[in-house]
Order: C-alpha cells, then structure tokens, then sequence
C-alpha cells in the first residue's frame, strides 16, 4: 500500500459534484450561446477579455492565458473571428515578433448583444440556484483553490469586470 492520501468519502462525492457541475455548466453556457448568439463560449471569452482590456487588445500570448487555452487553439479562434471581422491581429508595437489582438467596433457589437443572454443563463444554471451565503462561499473556494493553482495572481478573468 503506498503513502498516497486518497480522497475520503465526503471529498469524493463533492469532487464528483463538482466535475459534474462544471462539465454541464460548461455546456449548458456553449448551447446557449451557440443557440442565440451563434458562437461557441470559447469565442464569447475571447471578446469579452479583449472588451475588458485596455484598449481592447491583448498580446496573443496573454489572451491565451486570459482565456487559459494553447496558443494554438487561441490562433485558431482569433483567425475565425477574424474573418467574421470582429477582431483584427495587429503587430506589437514593442515587439515586432509579436501579434496583438484587437477588438473591432463590430466584434464589441456582437459581445454587447450576446451578453444579457449569457448572463440570463450564468444566473439560471448557477446564481439562481445559491443562496447569497452560498455566493460568497463559492468564491471563497475558488480563491482558496486559486491561490495553490495561480499563485501569482496572473489569470486575469478573475479581475474582470461584466460588460454591461
């Protein structure tokens, strides 16, 4: 038998509720947003940090880790969002290696009409069902978890602000 600390009774039932909960969550807020925005909940994220900041652009590099996905699949995404013309890629203007991604007036159109329906459902699947204790004890958890997985404060989505 080896020195592991295995997860007891009771954190692995919440362990399970909460893969459970953020697995449905997760695509409960893609169907809806698919369904009347048209766009997956990966590509509402990337407009909406590009919507909170400044100038409504970031290094390529740092909207892959505010929307915490690869560089690659950030390409992927900003390419396709391109061409729909909501954001441009421009070149850092204090590195030449790097790209910047722009949020265009059409892309902020799309962010501003898409929102009050994702949050109707953030507030259905989620808000709705907690108590105001229950809202201030899930932050407290997430923050707890997050200073042992992000000890350097650096994942941006937790400092942002809703656009309204």
């Amino acid at each position: 038998m080896s020195d592991e600390r295995w997860l007891n009774a009771e954190q692995q039932q919440a362990w399970r509720a909460f893969l459970a909960t953020s697995a449905l969550l997760h695509a409960a807020l893609d169907r809806q947003l698919q369904r009347e925005a048209g766009i997956p909940h990966a590509y509402y994220m990337v407009l909406a940090m590009l919507s909170e900041s400044p100038g409504r652009a970031l290094r390529m590099s740092q909207l892959a880790e505010a929307t915490n996905s690869s560089q690659s699949r950030i390409s992927h995404a900003v390419a396709r969002l391109e061409e729909a013309g909501w954001v441009r890629r421009e070149q850092c203007p204090h590195d030449r290696r790097g790209l910047v991604a722009v949020l265009t007036d059409a892309g902020l159109a799309v962010l501003a009409e898409a929102a009050p329906g994702h949050v109707r459902a953030v507030r259905e699947h989620l808000f709705d069902q907690l108590s105001p204790e229950q809202v201030r004890q899930l932050e407290a958890i997430c923050r707890a978890a997050l200073r042992q997985l992000d000890p350097a404060n650096t994942f941006p989505a937790v400092q942002a602000t809703a656009v309204r």
